[in-house]
């Protein structure tokens, strides 16, 4: 591939393995200081886990979810060649995940079965985080108590659903990111 650059897999089995990244306008690849983060609050929950890796991009975070024990993995990603990149590197690592080539917002109008993580990483010139964060919620897309990572501008103000609670929160330069917790209320109590 001319004209890519490579970042690594931090943990689980395929810790240190490489992936060639395209180097496309607006890709920003997750730090290894932030999925390592990331993946240290995730790591009593992502074994076995449904993961969604949306705005795929590299495909970093949810390869880095299947390398830590993730039981299924969807990414969707619209870019031509961040999904061919994304096809070979899944080869070439010998996983098994479905790759979905197209827009974000127009896949989630379809239907599926709910999502435990969720890695929400849009092009932050896109603005996507609200219209994605409606989508999944209205849609079915997240199981009860679905864990959902947000990484976006550090000056962003966010319109999330309520029944996103913030689990854990960092900034790294002009980046923050948070994990969210559904937790949907019980009309019972």
């Amino acid at each position: 591939m001319n004209g890519t650059g490579r970042i690594r897999v931090i943990g689980g089995s395929l810790r240190n393995s490489r992936l060639d990244v395209p180097d496309r306008p607006g890709l920003r690849p997750t730090t290894d200081r932030v999925r390592e983060t990331l993946f240290n609050w995730l790591q009593p929950v992502i074994e076995g886990s449904r993961c969604l890796d949306l705005y795929a991009g590299t495909g970093a975070l949810g390869i880095e979810a299947l390398s830590r024990g993730a039981a299924m993995l969807t990414f969707v990603e619209r870019e031509p060649a961040l999904v061919a990149a994304l096809k070979a590197n899944l080869t070439r690592l010998k996983v098994q995940a479905s790759v979905v080539a197209d827009d974000a917002a127009r896949w989630l109008k379809g239907g599926g079965k709910p999502f435990d993580v969720v890695f929400i990483d849009p092009p932050f010139a896109d603005g996507a985080w609200d219209t994605a964060a409606t989508l999944l919620e209205e849609g079915g897309w997240l199981s009860a108590s679905a864990w959902i990572y947000v990484e976006s501008p550090r000056a962003a103000v966010l319109r999330l659903p309520a029944s996103w609670q913030p689990h854990r929160q960092g900034q790294a330069g002009e980046v923050a990111y948070t994990l969210y917790r559904r937790t949907l209320s019980d009309p019972l109590s």
